[in-house]
């Protein structure tokens, strides 16, 4: 393989995104562009080359995708791991957690919001809009003006930007919370009209909302279509709350049935998204199949031992690593925390590994620094 502009890769991963979300992509044809991808990262990270040298993991070396080192996430605290500078960067997206003192934030600096943007619009068709509804979207994020750094309220109001119609709008501000009042005349509105909206949030904001309209006495029964999105965790301000029992309550408080209620799983060091398979198995075979997160053509995920980071077979409960071709500007394959379940065409997300880092992820945390030191 021979070193490649930018421009390039770009031109070529772009391509690849726009032959479509469920494309048929066979296993030879990802294996090229990820090592392709591979190549101009191992020649333009610096960071991500001295610890690949380290290991001996070079593109000379490697015969396969799954041969990529992984970095671990808790690398993007440590390191700028982009290809080029951080002054070429479009956007610098960064973890949750404090900048001065505690532990210090991720970043992820996104070379091209192109590539970003293509990710999300198609993952945001074929899973969240996959029946062709265009509802009103309604956020209870603030806008990105407020978090500019957040990879969630980009994304968030990209997908408002992109797809929504009359009504559409955020709904909560960094100082004053969510706007319940502005909720409840959307919803109002929505009702009396029969236009279906789609609302989308973190769980916890959802937590949160919930707990005002109960304490209200307030319920609502949106149009059919409604649909909600929500992300992260499920833990409220006194409890935790189950995954189900969520959903349960969506139906009670808002009328948007089980099958409407789409869990994101997304990392702040990713360009794509996972979400959950209910409403794209409801549209395309009518069937109840068990809820699963799914993943687009130009990511590839494995389970991986906590240990060792080697692959378990299928059943096995071990951590997510996932190859995401959008990564091309940063570091295409990434390690995590996260605890997971392979299924034939997704994963089960099990939760956060708890207590100090895997030993598989100290490890090459460790390797990692050493070579950024060296």
């Amino acid at each position: 393989m021979r070193d490649e502009t930018w421009n390039g890769v770009r031109e070529r991963v772009l391509s690849f995104i726009g032959r479509g979300w469920d494309a048929n992509t066979a296993d030879a044809e990802f294996d090229d562009i990820a090592r392709f991808i591979f190549q101009f990262q191992f020649e333009h990270n610096a960071p991500y080359r001295s610890w690949c040298d380290r290991r001996r993991r070079t593109p000379d070396t490697i015969r396969h995708w799954t041969e990529i080192p992984a970095v671990p996430t808790g690398a993007f605290r440590e390191v700028a791991l982009v290809c080029g500078t951080v002054a070429e960067a479009q956007a610098v997206f960064r973890t949750s957690g404090t900048t001065h003192g505690g532990q210090k934030r991720g970043s992820h600096y996104v070379r091209d919001l192109d590539l970003y943007h293509a990710s999300l619009r198609s993952s945001f068709d074929a899973t969240i809009l996959c029946d062709g509804a265009r509802p009103a979207m309604l956020s209870l994020l603030p806008r990105a003006s407020e978090m500019p750094d957040s990879s969630l309220v980009h994304m968030v109001d990209n997908a408002i930007a992109t797809y929504g119609g009359g009504g559409s709008g955020n709904f909560a501000t960094l100082a004053g919370g969510i706007d319940a009042h502005g909720l409840d005349k959307a919803l109002r509105d929505s009702e009396n009209s029969g236009a279906p909206v789609c609302l989308l949030g973190t769980s916890l904001s959802f937590v949160h909302w919930l707990e005002v309209m109960q304490e209200a006495g307030r319920t609502y029964r949106l149009p059919a279509g409604s649909r909600l999105m929500d992300t992260g965790g499920f833990k409220g301000r006194s409890r935790a709350v189950p995954e189900e029992e969520l959903r349960a309550a969506y139906g009670t408080r808002l009328g948007i049935g089980e099958t409407f209620c789409i869990n994101e799983y997304g990392m702040t060091e990713m360009a794509s998204q996972f979400y959950d398979s209910a409403l794209r198995d409801h549209h395309e075979e009518a069937v109840v199949r068990d809820r699963r997160k799914l993943g687009p053509a130009w990511v590839r995920t494995r389970v991986v031992d906590p240990d060792t980071l080697m692959p378990l077979p299928p059943g096995g409960i071990g951590l997510l690593q996932h190859f995401d071709v959008a990564n091309a500007g940063s570091v295409l394959a990434i390690q995590t925390e996260d605890l997971g379940v392979q299924v034939t065409d997704g994963f089960t997300l099990l939760g956060r590994a708890t207590g100090a880092a895997p030993r598989g992820c100290s490890i090459a945390m460790d390797e990692l620094l050493a070579a950024a030191r060296g």
